[in-house]
């Protein structure tokens, strides 16, 4: 289980725009906002996106950088991004391994059925590679503006 002042374990994933990227490449150079979400193009996730979509220019500024990760195909998060304007990287965890050495990766109950998936996570990591904040169990509302206000206070 990662915990608040653990190195954020790397990864080099497939993005959108036919990137890879890894979280090695930003090292001393900017901040990271890695937020996991459960499925492209469904309604809290859409929302999700959409508020980090809004303030981008705002984490520009505060010197870090947005990339949502869920287990979709490159291809639904291309057309996820493209129908929502998303300009920053989505990444493709088909394999499950990022999410699940997050440990964000669990058995969840949907409609009283249990079901392996993606909790919504997002994870403050600095230009160091250590993770400064984790909010678990998301609530999309006022989500992506409490993470920029904690951003802005990183060096």
């Amino acid at each position: 289980m990662l915990r608040e002042g653990d190195t954020a374990p790397d990864f080099d994933l497939p993005a959108t725009g036919g990137k890879q990227v890894k979280l090695s490449d930003f090292r001393g150079k900017k901040n990271v906002v890695l937020y996991f979400y459960p499925k492209d193009d469904t309604p809290g996730c859409t929302k999700e996106a959409c508020f980090f979509r809004d303030l981008m220019g705002e984490f520009e500024q505060a010197g870090a950088v947005i990339l949502g990760v869920s287990t979709d195909s490159i291809d639904s998060h291309e057309r996820f991004a493209a129908k929502h304007s998303l300009l920053f990287p989505l990444l493709a965890d088909e394999t499950k391994e990022v999410s699940s050495s997050y440990g964000v990766y669990k058995e969840k109950n949907m409609y009283g059925r249990k079901v392996m998936g993606i909790e919504r996570t997002t994870f403050a990591i600095d230009k160091n590679g250590v993770i400064r904040k984790i909010w678990p169990k998301v609530k999309v509302e006022g989500h992506a503006d409490e993470v920029l206000d904690f951003v802005k206070s990183l060096p």
